[in-house]
């Protein structure tokens, strides 16, 4: 992160579920979040210093107070760091494309409506996900394009979101059909060793005059830890068009989302 990001620690509740134990004569633990997601066990300390295992399995009776990294903050100057990359090596615009058409002032867009997770890939005491999609597709100029969208919504998983967010801006696409990759940050994500893995594996993609879909090639480039922590993969569509509509099933089944058309008029 660039130094003006600033200061990312906090202290945060360990869960939801544990307001409701806070009381004036409660006295909660104090743990540092686990950086491995898979961990079984945190190391938390009373008011006497003493240390306690906690079982990771399942949210404590017990309130615990959490010290970790800030991943909200984290995340947006992450994907403001991802986007330059991707734009100095010409796989991102800096500005939005063009009209469609010069005779309509506006853009094509598909917008989500409704998106749910099964397993958003973040245990409890990492608190919510921070979620990101990356859209991918070939630009007007005939390259490789990725454009990441921030879902900061997507907290928990199991739950339904009705977000009426823009997914694609269609006037940035040369074919008719995009990809998107849908992943979750944790808080040791390296962003420039994620762009550095999407332009890898991108940059050698050339237009053949035909869509190509570029999840696999994508994913492929990634480090087998990135589908385990750092950042975790989620779920991946394939072939969204401008004129899809409804629900959507993620290609590994653990997501889906429904979309429409949006037509963005320009004032």
């Amino acid at each position: 992160m660039p130094a003006s990001t600033g200061s990312l620690l906090r202290v945060r509740l360990g869960a939801p579920a544990m307001r409701p134990r806070l009381t004036p004569v409660s006295a909660p633990w104090v743990a540092v979040a686990a950086a491995d997601d898979h961990a079984k066990t945190l190391r938390a300390y009373d008011s006497q210093g003493l240390a306690h295992a906690v079982d990771t399995s399942r949210v404590p009776e017990r309130p615990l107070y959490v010290l970790d990294i800030d991943v909200s903050k984290a995340h947006r100057a992450g994907l403001a760091v991802l986007h330059k990359a991707l734009t100095d090596k010409g796989l991102a615009s800096a500005e939005p494309g063009p009209a469609n058409s010069p005779d309509v002032a506006g853009w094509w867009a598909t917008k989500v409506t409704a998106v749910e997770v099964k397993d958003d890939q973040e245990p409890w005491f990492k608190g919510a996900a921070e979620m990101f999609s990356l859209v991918t597709g070939f630009g007007v100029d005939g390259k490789a394009r990725v454009d990441s969208v921030d879902m900061p919504y997507l907290d928990y998983d199991g739950t339904v979101y009705y977000p009426n967010q823009i997914l694609v801006n269609w006037s940035n696409y040369k074919y008719n059909l995009a990809d998107v990759v849908m992943m979750e940050d944790d808080d040791g994500t390296n962003y420039k060793a994620l762009a550095q893995a999407i332009t890898t594996a991108l940059l050698t993609v050339t237009d053949q005059g035909a869509y190509i879909p570029l999840v696999n090639a994508l994913l492929s480039a990634m480090p087998d830890s990135w589908f385990t922590d750092d950042p975790d993969y989620v779920e991946s569509w394939y072939t969204l068009a401008k004129n899809s509509t409804g629900r959507l099933n993620g290609a590994s089944g653990n997501g889906w989302m429904t979309v429409e058309p949006y037509f963005v008029e320009q004032f």
